[in-house]
């Protein structure tokens, strides 16, 4: 059931897609460019977390960044995806798990800490070997376009100025920093003053955790702190993983020409290999699955591609944020790898 929106939601949403300030009062600071006060704010926060519009309010954290390897992973899962599925999930590094329309039938995504004792390799191969199955293809990222869930009512083929990559500073992680991400990846309290139990909890100053949170910010290891939704809830009830067969010399323009719509929230070019010819990736957003096709086909036809296909999600097993430097991948490697 798609939510019906006020005007004041929609620009709530809005602000909190784009990121909170990390301020002592961020809730504060959002209501006044709105003009509403910070209690109604934060009642309208609560509403849409409770009407299971907004899913968290958190940072988000760059994997790459953090030291850790990722990947897409596609499995061809000939038995019981959802026993598979369930495997899957148990890592604690697989952020998103779908079931998607074709023979490549379970998609997730995978991450792994710096100091695993396997690697990634090995633990797509290990999850593979003890779920019989025979063909899979690792997906790494060579490219990035555009990373950045920010849902648009306005309409599919409406476009965005595409922001410039800021400069970020040199910054090397110390034990200290990974305990303050371990705590700030939690659900931003609800409350005035939400950084000050995560300084409570760290047992150290609000002033200096903001001044740790604005400076992982400016060395790119958190992209924003904001919030994603339900998607369907919104009224995208279509979405569809597009993968794109492409000359080479034609993956960076088709690349930035799609990360240049709103509809179009993340972009990738990928390795190919044996089992998969597709380099270039696009999740698209639509309203209906006719508008989204219909959005394909324009942009298949303005480029001149015969070989493209639109994947659509039909489960999803899993959808989380990964909880940077946890005990849990060492505990699952210890347990899998014997």
């Amino acid at each position: 059931m798609i939510a019906t929106l006020s005007d004041i939601e929609k620009k709530v949403i809005s602000q909190l897609q784009e990121g909170i300030p990390i301020v002592e009062r961020p809730f504060e600071k959002l209501a006044s460019e709105i003009g509403i006060s910070q209690s109604e704010y934060l009642d309208v926060v609560r509403n849409l977390k409770e009407g299971k519009i907004i899913r968290q309010i958190s940072p988000i954290y760059d994997t790459k960044s953090l030291g850790y390897d990722s990947s897409l992973v596609a499995f061809k899962v000939e038995d019981d995806i959802e026993k598979v599925a369930q495997f899957v999930n148990s890592h604690p590094g697989v952020s998103h798990n779908y079931e998607r329309t074709h023979e490549f039938n379970l998609w997730f995504t995978i991450a792994v800490p710096p100091d695993s004792s396997l690697g990634l390799e090995k633990i797509v191969q290990l999850i593979a070997e003890k779920n019989n199955i025979k063909q899979y293809a690792i997906l790494r990222t060579e490219k990035l376009y555009k990373i950045g869930v920010k849902l648009d009512t306005e309409g599919t083929k409406k476009k965005e100025k595409i922001k410039k990559t800021r400069t970020k500073i040199d910054y090397q992680l110390q034990e200290e920093d990974k305990e303050i991400i371990k705590i700030s990846q939690e659900d931003i309290p609800l409350v005035e003053n939400p950084f000050e139990e995560y300084a409570r909890q760290l047992g150290i100053a609000q002033d200096y955790l903001l001044e740790k949170l604005n400076l992982y910010l400016k060395a790119g290891l958190m992209r924003r702190f904001a919030a994603i939704l339900y998607h369907r809830k919104v009224g995208f009830k279509a979405n569809g993983m597009t993968v794109w067969n492409v000359p080479e010399e034609k993956i960076d323009e088709l690349g930035y020409k799609l990360a240049s719509y709103k509809a179009v929230t993340h972009c990738y070019k990928r390795t190919t290999n044996e089992h998969w010819r597709y380099p270039l990736f696009s999740m698209i957003h639509a309203q209906t699955k006719e508008e989204l096709e219909e959005f394909v086909k324009d942009i298949a036809q303005e480029e001149g591609i015969q070989d493209y296909l639109i994947l659509y999600s039909t489960t999803e097993f899993k959808k989380r944020r990964i909880k940077y430097f946890s005990d849990e991948f060492y505990n699952w490697e210890s347990k899998y790898s014997d």
